[in-house]
């Protein structure tokens, strides 16, 4: 499997390095270094690595300095990152080097904002079966959440960067745009993410994180948000299923309230199960009592909501209130249901 990995690696690198016994032997000494803290020989060896021109190899001795913290070779992974922005398609195909390298930064605590703005404005075109291919979309993305650690910018300037992400053709940098922006939390960042939120053309999983960010902002109306959010219960199906999940994170009585007001209105099975799910997730009694109440009236719905249930509770006490509602019920349906999805094994 090495041998595959690194004959990909060094047909996409522009072949700077040659496929040659050294270079197969400093990638097996690098890789024998995984999970333990190098010691004074590994240490120079992950910083020759880091001064080489492969990819792949300075991508490898990246992600050890990330993993023990190796603040020591700060200098070298900064000059590294720095090295392949050069004639970065040819140096760094796919931007193998500086994925590992700026993640390899934020974990050394690097501040320096300029670093990642460099990343932030990135683009990385390289052909591909029809045409050219951006590959810096997760480089964009891993910069602008490290933007929120850099102290020098004060959040009216931060703001205004992530306003760049936020409306990145990658929708990966534009869902940490969202989730740095509520980071950065107050009022603007707030009316921010509303903005974008009721424009409504975007895709589910970027309304999800400006859900989410939204919803988890500390000092902002957050039944006004609730409310905003609960709006989306009857949009499409995935931008639906995400506010219901956003809703449910808050485990606020609001939010409960909206959930199950979008319940009772009707929906197909697989939104009715949705539905059912983030109730539950609410963690909140009258979520508990509203879908013990559907298994006991009404017979259709019932499986929904016990799958619901057995998925985040199967406590003695839980099995006990579930099989009071399946006894009232006097269905066989449910009682079938009941079985299926609370077998004998029951949490202590």
């Amino acid at each position: 499997m090495r041998s595959m990995m690194v004959k990909a690696a060094i047909s996409r690198t522009g072949v700077r390095m040659p496929v040659n016994r050294s270079f197969e032997r400093e990638l097996a000494l690098l890789e024998a270094m995984s999970g333990r803290v190098p010691d004074a020989s590994g240490m120079e060896r992950v910083r020759r690595a880091l001064g080489n021109e492969n990819n792949y190899l300075v991508a490898k001795a990246a992600r050890i300095v990330a993993d023990h913290s190796l603040t020591e070779l700060l200098p070298e992974v900064l000059a590294a990152y720095d090295r392949f922005f050069v004639d970065a398609v040819k140096s760094d195909p796919q931007c193998w080097a500086k994925n590992a390298l700026v993640k390899a930064l934020v974990k050394l605590e690097c501040r320096d904002a300029d670093v990642y703005l460099r990343g932030l404005r990135h683009t990385q075109e390289e052909p591909v079966w029809g045409g050219q291919s951006d590959t810096a979309g997760a480089l964009r993305a891993t910069c602008t959440h490290a933007l929120v650690a850099c102290e020098e910018l004060g959040n009216d300037r931060l703001l205004d960067i992530l306003l760049e992400p936020l409306l990145d053709q990658d929708k990966t940098v534009r869902m940490e745009a969202a989730r740095a922006i509520g980071v950065v939390g107050g009022t603007s960042a707030a009316l921010l993410l509303k903005l974008r939120v009721l424009l409504r053309k975007e895709e589910a999983e970027v309304l999800g994180a400006c859900f989410t960010a939204l919803l988890g902002m500390q000092g902002t109306d957050k039944t006004a948000s609730i409310l905003l959010v609960a709006d989306f219960l009857d949009d499409g199906e995935e931008a639906a299923a995400e506010a219901a999940f956003a809703l449910a994170e808050t485990h606020e009585p609001v939010a409960l309230n909206a959930l199950i007001a979008r319940r009772r209105k009707g929906a197909d099975a697989w939104f009715g199960s949705v539905l059912d799910h983030a109730i539950v997730l609410t963690r909140l009694r009258e979520g508990m009592d509203f879908l013990l109440g559907i298994i006991e009236k009404d017979a259709r719905q019932a499986a929904s909501a016990l799958e619901a249930i057995s998925r985040m509770h199967n406590s003695a006490e839980v099995r006990a209130r579930v099989e009071g509602a399946v006894e009232r019920s006097a269905s066989e349906r449910v009682l079938l249901a009941f079985r299926q999805y609370f077998p004998d094994v029951v949490e202590k």
